[in-house]
């Protein structure tokens, strides 16, 4: 990087973020002589080639990076060292050498080399709201014929990408029996307004009058690869107001798109949360058909504490019943030293606690 700072995604003032190797280079031999994607797809042999005996038994999903924080998404949003607060709009990450020339090509192709220059002059920065901008406000130049070119050249290279590293991945992990997964950040705040500005420069073409999660499912169907998507256990009357957020919206809009292409859809939450509600939340997407996995992220010793822990059991119990949610008895509501199936434990009472404690990890 040091000799070449261009590789990573660099911002409208010339700030370099080294989350992620810019897509902008996915094809070029910027790595001595070698692609990022040939790295990453040796990076993706080795790890089959070690774990081979594992793969579609133990190892069941592979979920393949495609961005910061894994996530297929630019990294329009960085909190380190205050660059971005939330609800920030963010900033598109279009600077840095090689997505300038891929933007200046697509300008020239659409007969409008002036559009080449770089992103939007107008479209704020990382702290803003939508409205402090002339991009993203209401009646904003992301509606107009110039806003669509840029906004399709920039969802579009994001969308290259992931089907570049997820046919890497393919051809790797093809015949393990193991299913790959990609991973669509929950970009919540600011869906409720036209532009959705916060999804715009996080690469995702999603406007009021536009789908954009929808080419994302159908990249990923065309792979056969799972969409793992957070904010499940969000409701949209906990977020502030200011913020124009609606997660519960953009769950809907995924899940429907997911539906549509076909792709399965799997979540996890985004937040660390023990309480009633979020589990509901998470209970009520999921039923029926909904979702195809869950993963509970931020788990820490707090889950284990009494009430956290009760709610869990009783969440995970919901889960694997579809989605019903029955009174926990009074073995499972009157002590905090619980485990899944402590429930067959009590019943039989011939069990030892390490052997229920072992049940419930199987």
């Amino acid at each position: 990087m040091s000799s070449n700072p261009d590789i990573v995604y660099t911002d409208r003032s010339g700030r370099r973020n080294p989350e992620y190797i810019s897509l902008g280079c996915d094809t070029l031999p910027v790595l001595k002589g070698r692609t990022p994607i040939q790295v990453y797809a040796d990076y993706m042999r080795s790890f089959r080639d070690r774990f081979q005996d594992y793969l579609g038994n133990v190892i069941a999903e592979i979920q393949v990076g495609m961005g910061p924080c894994g996530e297929l998404r630019y990294p329009s949003y960085p909190e380190a060292n205050g660059t971005w607060r939330f609800p920030g709009i963010g900033e598109f990450q279009c600077y840095d050498k090689y997505m300038r020339a891929s933007l200046e090509a697509a300008a020239a192709a659409a007969g409008h080399k002036e559009w080449g220059s770089g992103g939007p002059h107008d479209a704020g920065e990382y702290k803003q709201m939508p409205e402090d901008t002339g991009f993203f406000r209401h009646d904003g130049t992301w509606s107009t014929e110039y806003g669509q070119f840029f906004l399709q050249w920039y969802s579009g290279m994001l969308l290259e990408h992931g089907d570049r590293v997820l046919a890497a991945a393919e051809a790797v992990f093809g015949g393990t029996g193991a299913t790959l997964s990609a991973k669509v950040a929950g970009i919540h705040w600011h869906y409720g307004t036209r532009s959705h500005a916060a999804e715009l420069t996080a690469g995702y073409y999603n406007t009021r009058h536009r789908d954009g999660y929808a080419p994302i499912a159908r990249m990923l169907a065309k792979r056969g690869a799972v969409l793992n998507f957070t904010c499940m256990e969000m409701r949209d009357e906990q977020q502030p107001g200011h913020a124009s957020c609606s997660p519960e919206q953009l769950v809907r809009q995924v899940k429907a798109a997911a539906a549509a292409a076909g792709v399965e859809l799997a979540g996890e939450n985004a937040l660390e949360r023990y309480d009633e509600a979020a589990f509901s939340q998470v209970v009520s997407t999921a039923r029926g058909a909904g979702l195809a996995a869950f993963t509970y992220l931020r788990m820490n010793k707090a889950l284990f504490d009494g009430d956290n822990w009760r709610e869990f059991v009783s969440f995970v119990r919901a889960m694997a019943d579809g989605g019903a949610r029955p009174a926990l008895p009074r073995c499972d509501t009157g002590h905090s030293d619980l485990y899944v199936g402590f429930l067959d434990a009590a019943k039989e009472r011939k069990a030892p606690e390490a052997e229920g404690a072992a049940a419930a990890v199987v």
